[in-house]
């Protein structure tokens, strides 16, 4: 008698139980993440060459520059660090760097505190006409910067303008804003005049997304308008304040537009290292100084990113609180 022996049958494993279907689909899955990953490549590509272009590569640049100096002998050398040293010990940038210092520690929560009033007003129903006046205060900041201090200068000028009308009207000289002790306050005015309405504006507009629910409740807590703006509208504004606040330390930095027009109006009060920008500026274009130019602004733009971090961490915390 014949005996069959039973048919072996291969154990389950890995290699009888893929599919060759189930392989392709991973393939594709696979290749349909890598298109995906290039499609949305393709989608900020425009953005990364123009981030490239227009930030990364003058910033690399400008280091570039700080670490050489055209040397009469020799040409372009690398120098490391000796322009570093020699601007940390330069009495003009420490001069107006100082300068710009003073304006933002005075300038700026004037400003700003100008501008949450001014919020606080328009946003309360107390005032009539608000449209109006948010129109007017933030009118100023759609003129352009070269305009608004030319018609400054001319409001300032000791022998024409409105300053100089006013002192032959007091047989005085009272107003004198082209004064060594009062540039300053003078460039100050402008640049408030200029920018309270667009801070106003923030404001107003994180005033306006305030939930209608907490206004309710203090009404039914009986709290009065004080207390909504102290308990209320002011927690609400934190974060808008952080953010004026940053803008304002960045342009006090690059202060550079009223003093460089009035100069031509004070050239004996404003230097041209006025201000750290206003020297990087006459460093480059007047001097031919391109290395030590490079080096101010890498100095300043460190500055700047430094202390606006800081505001920004501790206004982080504080909301956190």
């Amino acid at each position: 008698m014949t005996t069959t022996s039973p048919a072996v049958v291969p154990a389950p494993g890995p290699a009888a139980t893929s599919d060759p279907r189930r392989r392709d689909t991973g393939r594709r899955g696979a290749r349909g993440r890598t298109r995906s990953e290039w499609k949305g490549l393709a989608f900020v590509a425009p953005f990364l060459v123009v981030f490239l272009l227009v930030f990364i590569a003058p910033v690399a640049y400008s280091i570039y520059l700080s670490l050489y100096r055209e040397q009469l002998v020799g040409g372009n050398a690398f120098v490391g660090f000796e322009n570093y040293l020699e601007l940390f010990v330069d009495p003009q940038f420490w001069e107006g760097f100082g300068r710009v210092t003073l304006f933002l520690l005075i300038q700026v929560p004037v400003m700003l505190g100008l501008a949450l009033v001014a919020a606080l007003a328009i946003d309360s129903a107390r005032l009539h006409a608000s449209g109006f006046f948010r129109i007017a205060i933030f009118l100023p900041y759609a003129v352009p910067a070269v305009v608004a201090v030319l018609m400054w200068g001319f409001i300032y000028g000791d022998n024409f303008g409105l300053a100089a009308n006013i002192n032959d009207w007091l047989g005085s000289t009272v107003l004198t804003p082209f004064a060594r002790e009062w540039i300053l306050v003078s460039i100050g005015n402008i640049v408030t005049w200029e920018f309270v309405g667009y801070n106003m504006l923030i404001f107003y507009s994180a005033l306006k997304v305030i939930p209608t629910d907490l206004y309710e409740a203090a009404e039914l807590d009986g709290a009065g308008p004080m207390r909504v703006v102290t308990g209320i509208k002011l927690p609400a504004l934190r974060g808008a304040i952080v953010i004026a606040t940053i803008f304002s330390i960045i342009g006090s930095f690059q202060l550079f537009n009223e003093p460089n027009i009035l100069r031509t109006l004070a050239p004996n009060i404003i230097t041209t290292y006025f201000t750290p920008n206003m020297y990087a500026y006459n460093l480059s274009f007047a001097g031919q100084q391109y290395n030590a130019s490079a080096t101010v602004a890498i100095v300043m733009g460190v500055f700047t990113a430094v202390i606006a971090y800081v505001v920004q961490l501790r206004g982080s915390r504080k909301e956190e609180r």
